[in-house]
């Protein structure tokens, strides 16, 4: 018989309780979900989880945390743990099924802190939210953090909106790039793994 693993897991680390002891349960204003998405993506490339990069799901209308999430790739050694895909995957958890927009349930969106990449476009785009609140899209952040976010196609926020996502871009935008240019420093220093940074073959 061979031997395999048969199942593996990821978590939140334990200073998320630190970080949301604070944090009322609603947060009925977009800037004030992104700012807690901010902070916990600011902590976590400090604390060695993973990448500048976290998520939470809401309930859209008031503003209710569901979820949150942020990178745990390095945690984890799952190259899939990411932010969007934790908050995802908790709120599922919560609700009870794989489709938030199920119904009887409230509508949700997920607020991350940049356009989602390759991997989490696709599971944004299944996961049921009808929100995707995104604090700025382009270039920045690969050149920022040096991350690869693979080939997205350039009418990513179209596609969303054409299955009923709406889409809202520039929620704190320049809080965003100051948390990546602060990464940046460090991985300048040589203190960080940036994990994604291979590049092509040659």
């Amino acid at each position: 018989m061979i031997d395999i693993v048969k199942e593996y897991g990821v978590s939140l680390p334990a200073w998320i309780d630190d970080e949301l002891a604070d944090v009322p349960a609603v947060l009925p204003g977009r800037e004030e979900r992104m700012h807690l998405v901010h902070r916990l993506a600011d902590r976590n490339w400090r604390e060695g989880n993973g990448g500048p990069f976290a998520a939470l799901v809401a309930e859209q209308d008031t503003g209710r945390i569901v979820s949150v999430g942020v990178n745990v790739v390095l945690a984890s050694g799952i190259s899939s743990a990411h932010a969007e895909v934790l908050a995802l995957g908790l709120a599922q958890r919560a609700t009870g099924g794989w489709d938030l927009g199920g119904e009887g349930l409230p509508a949700h969106e997920l607020v991350v802190n940049w356009r989602p990449c390759v991997q989490c476009y696709g599971a944004t785009l299944w996961s049921g939210v009808r929100g995707l609140v995104v604090a700025g899209e382009g270039p920045e952040l690969e050149e920022l953090t040096t991350f690869d976010e693979g080939p997205l196609r350039e009418d990513w926020a179209e596609q969303f909106e054409a299955r009923g996502i709406k889409v809202t871009g520039d929620v704190l935008r320049d809080e965003a790039l100051a948390v990546f240019r602060t990464y940046r420093q460090a991985v300048d220093a040589g203190e960080i793994t940036v994990y994604n940074a291979r590049g092509g073959s040659e």
